[in-house]
């Protein structure tokens, strides 16, 4: 059970004697952010009957954004409100709470709740507010892609197998199952394959590591189907069984010579992170997933996509140009990306745009060449502030829809920041100011 309303948590007196800093950028988001509206879209992932009520979604909401402007982690989130009166100001958490308002550890079981439709809404709605006041133009499409690299470890086949061994120690423990397999043999071979330093040796130590895993992987198939647990115990147990028998097949292929494996697994942990070639400075290739962004001229990310893999450019442009024509409610003057979104069909998508620049400068009339090229080099300058700065250089949640939770809370982080510089260096109008009721 949720509640659907939220109430002021302190009263005018607290707030004077301990918000004395009025432009504090968590003092003006708060103002500005429509609380009242998000939670009354969250609270149909939550059932209005039953069970004790939850934590305030109003807390959560708060809890969710801070964490990414201020690049915190669960556990340092929580902290902060503790200690940090401005975030607890933020957050609306009262003294009395301070320390019962939240585990940082249930923090994770939080977010699964909504998942990524219920954070889509949380974002949605704070683009939409910036939108609707006129904040935020549509009249520049700037687009491109890059990497979410997960967070992994470099991948190697060998450390790949002794994970592999991990995981089914760790079914055996759960299960009170014996080992299968000679455990003091896997890690003897380990460590001398850590302290050998002859790269010439490593196929030999892969080839032993392999053929000690082919023979255990086919007992662990029987243990699994033999398992008596329940429903999702047992899912649980195939969707392991069917993870490391795919990394088996692509180990046969490393041994019979194949060197470009497709779809190859890198992690255990994270089975949709993929290797993806950037063709760029060093790091060459990183593993992860894919993002493809699209800004406005301002600066403020209009759209991210996730994808598994790295799918080709050009067939993404389409749809990215349809979902920011939808989310911006208008068709763009300019439409500007690299070559790598260059095709005979994307010359003329989105539709009704006057100026669609991919790469050249014959693509646009000799007046707009100067604003296309600026505005293509400023692309590169907001993925770099995206990745180094907003968050989005590694994601730290699992799985492919961790990493949707954490490209969109991290797109909310960066529109917010985004209109910040602009309200402080007064670059946002009086009437826009009025409506988001900052003036």
């Amino acid at each position: 059970m949720i509640e659907k309303k939220f109430e002021e948590a302190f009263t005018p007196e607290w707030v004077k004697k301990n918000i004395t800093d009025l432009t504090n950028e968590l003092v003006i988001l708060r103002k500005v952010i429509p609380w009242q509206k998000i939670i009354n879209r969250l609270t149909r992932f939550y059932d209005s009957g039953r069970g004790c009520v939850g934590i305030s979604l109003r807390t959560v909401i708060g809890l969710f954004v801070v964490a990414r402007l201020r690049l915190l982690s669960d556990r340092g989130g929580v902290s902060q409100v503790r200690e940090n009166r401005y975030i607890q100001y933020f957050c609306n958490v009262p003294d009395e709470k301070l320390k019962t308002f939240i585990h940082d550890s249930g923090l994770c079981k939080t977010r699964r709740r909504p998942g990524e439709e219920g954070i889509a809404v949380i974002e949605s709605e704070i683009f939409d507010m910036l939108r609707l006041a006129g904040v935020i133009k549509g009249d520049c499409m700037l687009t491109d892609s890059t990497v979410l690299p997960a967070d992994i470890i470099y991948p190697t086949d060998i450390g790949l197998i002794f994970k592999a061994f991990g995981k089914m120690r760790h079914f055996a423990e759960t299960h009170g199952i014996p080992l299968w397999w000679d455990d003091r043999e896997i890690k003897e071979l380990w460590r001398e394959y850590n302290l050998n330093r002859n790269k010439n040796e490593i196929p030999a130590y892969f080839f032993e590591f392999a053929l000690i895993f082919v023979s255990a992987l086919r007992t662990f198939g029987d243990r699994v189907g033999n398992l008596t647990a329940s429903g999702g115990e047992k899912e649980k147990a195939l969707r392991l069984l069917a993870l490391l028998t795919l990394l088996n097949e692509q180990n046969e292929q490393k041994i019979a010579g194949e060197r470009h494996i497709k779809n190859r697994t890198v992690s255990l942990d994270e089975p949709e992170a993929r290797p993806i070639k950037k063709g760029k400075k060093h790091p060459d290739c990183e593993f992860g997933t894919t993002l493809q962004m699209s800004f406005n001229r301002q600066g403020f990310m209009v759209t991210v996509e996730n994808f598994i893999g790295k799918p080709d450019d050009s067939t993404l442009w389409p749809a990215t140009s349809e979902l920011f024509i939808k989310r911006m409610g208008e068709i763009p003057e300019f439409a500007i990306g690299d070559q790598g979104y260059r095709s005979v069909a994307n010359l003329s998508i989105p539709g009704g745009t006057e100026h669609i620049f991919l790469g050249r400068s014959s693509d646009v009339a000799e007046e707009k060449k100067d604003f296309c090229r600026k505005a293509r080099s400023a692309t590169e300058g907001f993925i770099a502030v995206a990745k180094n700065i907003r968050g989005f250089g590694r994601s730290l949640y699992r799985g492919f829809g961790g990493d949707r939770i954490w490209s969109l809370l991290c797109q909310t982080a960066c529109n917010l920041k985004k209109f910040l510089q602009l309200y402080f260096t007064d670059e946002i109008g009086d009437e826009s100011l009025k409506t988001l009721g900052l003036a």
